[in-house]
């Protein structure tokens, strides 16, 4: 029997690709490509993840890409704009598992200053019981140390849980120590696992 429901955020419920802000800023996609692949990549990015500054991130950045110093600030004074808004119809599953009593929680890779944000932006993440955010742990999914601190915070059972996330690695992870899984894709495909479940009509 699943009690509880553990969602990744970035994705899953609320979007994220530095894509949407870069396209403001190049003037053709074969260029955003290309810094995204050669500069700003997501590498370079997954310090941030672990809860590394974007000003001393930045810093080692622009000292090898001096040339590209203003766009390499852009990733930390416009990240906001990376972030399209919620992923349709996800948000509705969540809430109807919480009205329907089912414990939730959240795991994320994302620095802190981030999902501060986010929090305030999209209430329903405040349905999470607990959320554990990389930034603020110092470790990041697929390492299986990120989910023992959710377990050891939530208590959860892993048998009794299903995880949620877009990323195949950190799926196998979860399954690895005993959760339900499911690969998420699209909001539609979710509601039809989550119903055969029995945790959504």
């Amino acid at each position: 029997m699943i009690d509880t429901v553990v969602f990744d955020i970035g994705n899953v419920l609320i979007g994220w690709d530095p894509r949407h802000l870069y396209r403001k800023i190049f003037a053709s996609e074969e260029e955003v490509e290309h810094f995204l692949a050669n500069v700003c990549t997501l590498d370079w990015h997954l310090a941030h993840d672990y809860g590394v500054s974007f000003e001393e991130n930045g810093a080692k950045l622009k000292a090898l890409h001096p040339d590209h110093a203003d766009l390499i600030d852009m990733w930390g004074t416009r990240y906001i704009e990376m972030i399209p808004g919620r992923i349709p119809g996800t948000v509705d599953l969540l809430h109807a598992m919480a009205d329907a009593g089912l414990e939730l929680h959240g795991l994320t890779n994302m620095p802190t200053v981030t999902f501060d944000y986010l929090r305030e932006a999209y209430p329903e993440l405040k349905r999470f019981g607990t959320t554990i955010v990389s930034g603020a742990e110092g470790v990041v999914k697929p390492d299986p140390r990120i989910f023992e601190i959710l377990i050891e915070r939530t208590g959860l059972v892993p048998e009794h849980a299903l995880f949620i996330d877009d990323s195949q690695r950190n799926v196998e992870a979860a399954a690895s120590l005993g959760f339900h899984t499911h690969r998420f894709e699209h909001a539609e495909a979710l509601r039809a696992d989550l119903a055969v479940r029995g945790l959504v009509d």
